[in-house]
């Protein structure tokens, strides 16, 4: 019972931090009537969220390799419960609402970095690739429900309301980590020198990867967020069905990510191949979108793209996490989650200047595409089996 409870549990993590500015998109305009704010603030609100969440992921990393995973991630869900209860009762107090997403940012960042981290210390080889595709899984769920979850919410209750659910769910992981996954005792201090070779060694490998995985959470939350206004100020629907047209998307995310995860095991190969193909797949869509932007076809191709984001993913966390031994896989799998995570606050902004003039930013986003496939290829010049995501 236990082992088959703690997938779920680990699942959980990704989704709370997902929900905390996907479950928002499709309610900042109300956020914004009620607070009185202008339509520029829009990306402010989820960046208040990401921008901490990114500066503090690292340090979570550290901490956790020094002083354990299960502490560390039980420290973040209680900063993240304490940001939600200052969230709920800021519905006229616009500085009391960004303290509290701040707060919530910082509590996210014990989330799915340490979630993969954690992973990474439990399971081994065709385990653990099968459970980081299943991370990502529970993150494009996170990303499909998060939306419709917000919309709906916000037809039943009070914005304000809504940010009960993070709580809620931070309590349920906080039960299922105390009975699924045993405390960290000893401490040790990191070894700075050799965390800084080990790096090095690997930068070659890990660079790049990280900026593919950012790149790509980038313009996934940039074009959520313009495909959110899109919807409601040409088409004037909200409210659920609003909700509803993210799922095609993310779901092809989800579906995609779930295939990888559960065929890449150890194949290095196969997970070169995998990376190639979700890169040209993410590209060719968003190239298209200079030639056909009507709705239907905006809805295809960015369906298309995200689809081979789902690919990408899975194999970028499993490189990462078992190309570095276990003392220092926490720094480095949170460093990975800063950059994922500063390509999720700073989509928003950037989307949010480029969305006046659609065709401008359709170009700008398929030249990020093709910066992720110049990427790639300086990844596929490595000698072969020099980067096998498994320490020997």
């Amino acid at each position: 019972m236990r082992d088959k409870l703690l997938p779920f549990i680990i699942g959980l993590l990704p989704i709370l931090m997902v929900l905390g500015n996907s479950m928002l998109i499709p309610i900042i305009p109300r956020i914004e009537a009620d607070l009185h704010l202008s339509s520029g603030w829009s990306g402010f609100i989820l960046s208040s969220f990401t921008i901490p969440a990114a500066l503090v992921i690292p340090f979570a990393g550290a901490l956790s390799d020094r002083y354990g995973r299960k502490r560390i991630i039980t420290i973040s869900l209680w900063v993240m419960i304490l940001g939600s209860v200052l969230c709920i009762f800021s519905r006229e107090y616009v500085g009391l609402f960004m303290l509290g997403r701040g707060l919530q940012g910082v509590g996210a960042a014990g989330t799915t970095p340490l979630a993969m981290a954690l992973i990474g210390d439990l399971y081994q080889e065709q385990e653990r690739s099968k459970m980081l595709g299943s991370l990502e899984v529970f993150n494009g769920i996170g990303k499909v429900v998060a939306p419709i979850t917000g919309a709906t919410l916000a037809q039943l209750v009070l914005w304000n309301q809504s940010f009960w659910v993070f709580p809620l769910l931070s309590i349920l992981i906080l039960l299922g980590l105390r009975n699924t996954v045993e405390s960290k005792k000893e401490s040790h201090k990191m070894d700075k020198k050799a965390f800084f070779t080990l790096f090095m060694s690997k930068s070659r490998l890990l660079i790049p990867l990280y900026l593919i995985g950012g790149t790509g959470l980038f313009l996934l939350f940039g074009m959520l967020f313009y495909l959110s206004y899109h919807i409601e100020n040409t088409f004037h629907i909200d409210g659920f069905f609003k909700g509803f047209s993210f799922i095609f998307p993310l779901g092809a995310m989800t579906m995609c990510s779930y295939w990888c995860g559960k065929r890449l095991k150890t194949d290095e190969e196969l997970g070169w191949a995998y990376l190639k193909y979700g890169v040209v797949m993410m590209s060719i869509p968003l190239g298209l979108l200079n030639l056909l932007s009507a709705l239907g076809f905006l809805m295809f191709f960015i369906t298309l793209s995200f689809g081979g984001l789902g690919l990408m993913l899975p194999v970028i966390n499993t490189f990462i996490t078992g190309s570095v031994p276990e003392q220092q896989r926490g720094l480095i799998v949170s460093l990975y989650g800063a950059v994922r995570f500063g390509g999720v606050a700073m989509g928003p902004i950037a989307f949010g200047v480029w969305r006046v003039d659609p065709t401008q930013m359709y170009a700008i986003a398929f030249s990020f595409s093709i910066i992720n496939v110049f990427l790639f290829i300086f990844l596929s010049l490595r000698t072969k089996g020099e980067f096998h995501p498994e320490i020997q």
